[in-house]
C-alpha cells in the first residue's frame, strides 16, 4: 500500500491496527545516498572496530535522506497455518511546517540516484507529496513555539499557559512602536463602545507588532475579547479581535488548541509510525539493517550520540528487538549450506530444499506482491521479502527439535540468539554489532598497520613486503593501511625491518588500538577540563552562588513518555498472554535444549528483564538453554 502525504491520515489507522495485531515486523529503507566522501570499500574497512565503523557511518552517511521507508507486518493464522501480510510503502521528505521551521538540506549520491531511477523510483512521489515529520528535539521546540503563542493570545484569561514569572502588565513598548500602539487601542475602545459591530479586523502587521498588540490587548481587556491571528489569500497574517461571553472564549480556545494538536499532528507526520513500532515492542526485522537502524533513529527520533554505548541505550529504547537477517544467513547452521546472502539470493535459496518457503497472503486492500517478478528496492517489497527470508530460516531451526516443528513463532527462544546483534560487513573477525553489551575484540595478532607517503599504491605496499609471502592489504586512507601477514610470527619481524626507515613507519595491531585510545582519552579529557574550565570562569563572575539547572531529560517529550507508559511490562509478557491462546489451540511444546548446547551468555540490564519472560509454549522447564548460539568467535 502506497502512502504519501495525501493519505497519511486516512491510512493512519489500518498501519496502528496492522503493527498491534502483528507476530512481528520487517523494515527496510531507500536513501538518497551511502557515503559523501570515502569509497563504500573505505567506509567498510575489514579491520575495523565497531566504535570505527559506527563513526564513519555517522560522519560519513547521515546527511543522506531515507525518502522511502518499507513495513510489512506478518500475523500467523493457526488455522490456516499461513501469514497474513500487510505491506505499506511510505514516501517521506522533510517539508517545512511554516515559515519558522527548519529547513533541512540533505545530499545525495549521484550513483544511488542513477541506480533507484533504473528501478524505476518515482522520485516525484517523495519531493512533491512525501510525508512530512519531527524529531523528538524538533517536535518540543514546536510545542514550546504553540504554548508561548496561547500565552500571548490568551492573557490573564488562560491561566492554564500563564508562566508564573509572566508580568503582570504589558512588557515595555519601544518609542517607535508606541504610536502604532495607541492608535490600536483607540479602534479597540471605538469597538468595544459600538454594540453592533461583533468583530474588528486589523491591518496586517509584523509578527512583532503582533506580539505588542496581544500583550497590550491581554493586559487593558482581561474579559470580554477574543484575539487570534488569521492568514489571507496572500499569506498575509492580521489580528481579528471579537466580542465574546467567557462561555464563547473558552469554547474558541479549544477549537483553536483542537487545531493546533492536528497541526502538530501534521507536523510531527511520520514520526508517529516509528512511535507506534517503538511502543509495540514488537520483534523488527531487517536486512543488513544497520544503516536503516541508524537513518530512522537520525531522521524520526533524535541526533546520533557522538559515543557508540549512547547508540546502542537509544536503539534499545526505539528498537528493544531487532533481528538482522543477513546476520542469521552468515551464522551456523545457515553459513554452510547458503553462498550468497544478497537479499534477492537470499529468497531465492530459501525457497529450494532443505528450506521450505513460507504460505502467505495479502490481506484484504492490501499489494499482494508476486515474488517471481522481483521489485526489489522498493522498500515495502524488500521489506516483505526480508520477513519471509526470516521465516523460513527460523522454521528451519524448528527442524532440529525433538519432536521436529514446522512453524517458528517470533517469540521462540530458539531464535533469541540472534535478537539485537546487527551484521557488520566486510568484517571477518567481527560480524556483528552487540547493542546488548560489549562487542567481540580479536586480537589480530596477524596484522600491522602501515603509515606511508601519499604517493605510495599498493604495489609499494606488496614490494614492500614481498620477503613475507602472501600478505592482504586494506586501505584505511591515503597514508596508512593494514596489512596482514599470513604468519603472525612474521609481525615482529616486520616490525624491527622498520624501525630505521624515514619514509614509513610499522606498528603492531595492539600497538595501533592503544595509541588510538590514548588520543581518544586524551581528547575527552580535554574536553570535559576545557568545559570545567569555562564553568568555573563563568561562577566567578557570578556575585551570588548559582547553582547549574538540571538539563531537560533527552527523553522527556510525548514520544519517550507514551513509550514509557505504554510499555507497563516487557514485551515478552505482553506477547505471552497471546501464547496462552496459542496453546489452549493445541500448540505443541518445543524442547530447545539438545545435548550439547551450550548456555547463553548473560544479557545487560535491558535484556534481564526478558529473560525471566519465558515463553511456556516454547520453554522446557529442566533447561533453559537455546539450540543455537551466535559464536563469540567466527
Amino acid at each position: 500500500m502506497e502512502v504519501t502525504r495525501s493519505n497519511f491520515k486516512d491510512h493512519l489507522p489500518k498501519v496502528y491496527q496492522a503493527i498491534e495485531d502483528a507476530d512481528f515486523l520487517a523494515i527496510d529503507g531507500e536513501f538518497s545516498g551511502i557515503s559523501d566522501g570515502p569509497s563504500v570499500s573505505t567506509l567498510t574497512n575489514g579491520f575495523d572496530t565497531p566504535e570505527e565503523r559506527y563513526q564513519k557511518l555517522k560522519k560519513h552517511s547521515m546527511d543522506f535522506l531515507l525518502f522511502q521507508f518499507g513495513l510489512c507486518t506478518f500475523k500467523y493464522e493457526h488455522t490456516e497455518a499461513r501469514y497474513m501480510t500487510k505491506s505499506f510503502n511510505f514516501y517521506i521528505f522533510p517539508k517545512p511546517f511554516n515559515r519558522n521551521s527548519q529547513d533541512k538540506k540533505f545530499v545525495c549520491q549521484s550513483s544511488s540516484i542513477d541506480f533507484l531511477a533504473n528501478q524505476g523510483f518515482d522520485f516525484n512521489k517523495v519531493f512533491r507529496n512525501g510525508i512530512p515529520y519531527l524529531n523528538q528535539e524538533e517536535e518540543r521546540h514546536l510545542r514550546d513555539q504553540y504554548e508561548e503563542k496561547r500565552y500571548q493570545s490568551n492573557g490573564s484569561s488562560a491561566t492554564t499557559y500563564i508562566s508564573p514569572n509572566a508580568p503582570k502588565t504589558p512588557s515595555s513598548i519601544p518609542d517607535e512602536q508606541k504610536a502604532f500602539i495607541e492608535k490600536i487601542v483607540e479602534n479597540v475602545e471605538a469597538f468595544l463602545g459600538d454594540e453592533a459591530q461583533k468583530s474588528l479586523e486589523l491591518e496586517p502587521c509584523t509578527g512583532f507588532q503582533r506580539k505588542l498588540i496581544y500583550q497590550t490587548l491581554n493586559w487593558k481587556y482581561p474579559r470580554g475579547t477574543h484575539v487570534e491571528t488569521l492568514e489571507s489569500e496572500k499569506k498575509e497574517r492580521y489580528i481579528v479581535i471579537s466580542k465574546v461571553d467567557e462561555e464563547e472564549r473558552r469554547q474558541k480556545e479549544q477549537q483553536r488548541q483542537a487545531k493546533e494538536q492536528e497541526e502538530l499532528n501534521d507536523a510531527v507526520g511520520f514520526s508517529r509510525i516509528i512511535h507506534a513500532i517503538s511502543t509495540s515492542g514488537k520483534l523488527v526485522v531487517g536486512h543488513n539493517m544497520l544503516l536503516d537502524v541508524m537513518h530512522t533513529i537520525h531522521q524520526f527520533f533524535c541526533q546520533l550520540p557522538d559515543e557508540l554505548n549512547e547508540f546502542k541505550e537509544v536503539t534499545t529504547c526505539v528498537f528493544p528487538r531487532v533481528l538482522d537477517t543477513k546476520l542469521m544467513a552468515t551464522t551456523q547452521p545457515f553459513k554452510e549450506i547458503i553462498y550468497n546472502t544478497s537479499l534477492a539470493e537470499l529468497e531465492k535459496r530459501l525457497k529450494e530444499a532443505p528450506f521450505k518457503p513460507p504460505k502467505d497472503e495479502s490481506a484484504e486492500g492490501f499489494p499482494s506482491y508476486n515474488t517471481a517478478s522481483e521489485q526489489l528496492h522498493e522498500a515495502g517489497y524488500d521489506a516483505y521479502i526480508t520477513g519471509l527470508c526470516f521465516i523460513s530460516m527460523a522454521n528451519y531451526l524448528g527442524s532440529f527439535l525433538s519432536p521436529p516443528k514446522d512453524h517458528i513463532s517470533a517469540r521462540s527462544k530458539i531464535i533469541r540468539p540472534f535478537f539485537n546483534k546487527l551484521f557488520l560487513m566486510r568484517i571477518r573477525d567481527i560480524p556483528y554489532l552487540n547493542l546488548e553489551g560489549a562487542d567481540l575484540l580479536p586480537k589480530r595478532d596477524n596484522v600491522l598497520h602501515v603509515a606511508f607517503p601519499k604517493a605510495w599504491k599498493t604495489s609499494d605496499l606488496y614490494q614492500l613486503f614481498s620477503a613475507f609471502g602472501n600478505i592482504q592489504v586494506t586501505w584505511i586512507d591515503d597514508t596508512s593501511a593494514f596489512v596482514s601477514l599470513s604468519q603472525p610470527e612474521q609481525v615482529q619481524i616486520a616490525v624491527n625491518t622498520s624501525r630505521y626507515a624515514e619514509s614509513y613507519r610499522i606498528q603492531t595491531y595492539a600497538e595501533y588500538v592503544e595509541r588510538k585510545n590514548v588520543e581518544c582519552q586524551t581528547k575527552r579529557k580535554w574536553s570535559e577540563d576545557g568545559w570545567k574550565d569555562l564553568e568555573r570562569k563563568r561562577l566567578k563572575t557570578q556575585y551570588n552562588s548559582y547553582i547549574p539547572q538540571s538539563p531537560r531529560d533527552f527523553y522527556a517529550n510525548s514520544f519517550a513518555q507514551s513509550y514509557v507508559v505504554k510499555r507497563s511490562m516487557s514485551p515478552i509478557q505482553e506477547e505471552t498472554m497471546s501464547d496462552d491462546i496459542e496453546e489452549a489451540q493445541g500448540q505443541t511444546a518445543e524442547d530447545p535444549s539438545p545435548p550439547g548446547a551450550s548456555d547463553p551468555k548473560k544479557k545487560t540490564k535491558s535484556h534481564k528483564r526478558q529473560k525471566t519472560d519465558t515463553d511456556p509454549a516454547e520453554c522446557s522447564k529442566s533447561d533453559s538453554s537455546p539450540l543455537f548460539e551466535v559464536p563469540d568467535t567466527w
